[in-house]
């Protein structure tokens, strides 16, 4: 069992940053493949961020956000950059078992992750 907890969301005018973090509990959370996914009103949740053998990216966000984790301190960051409008949403932390034969890809789907955290809001203004 895993817990997720986001923090580090807020207001921030375009063009600035934000850096989400994600504590887990659990002590084998260098096990885990893990994800940020959003979901803006109105919007299904769609894939941003994961880490696992490598890191891959939304085309969206590619270029602006970089995920990273420290196993250490059982935690995954999401550094967000040149923050648009657009990027406003909720941002979910997830946790992910790793599938025996999957790729990286199989983990930009939110239907294959285990655990999740409750959110937090990200707020972007023009």
């Amino acid at each position: 069992q895993v817990q997720l907890v986001e923090s580090g969301g807020g207001l921030v005018q375009a063009g600035g940053s934000l850096r989400l973090s994600c504590a887990a509990s659990g002590r084998i959370f260098s096990t885990y493949f893990m994800g940020w996914f959003r979901q803006a009103p109105g919007k299904e949740r769609e894939f941003v961020a994961f880490s696992g053998d490598s890191s891959i990216y939304a085309d969206s966000v590619k270029g602006r956000f970089t995920i990273s984790r420290d196993n250490a301190k059982n935690k995954v960051s999401l550094q967000m950059n040149s923050l648009k409008p657009e990027d406003t949403a909720v941002y979910y932390c997830a946790a992910a078992i790793p599938r025996l034969g999957s790729n990286n890809y199989y983990y930009t789907r939110s239907s294959n992750y285990d655990y999740w955290g409750q959110g937090t809001q990200v707020t972007v203004s023009s």
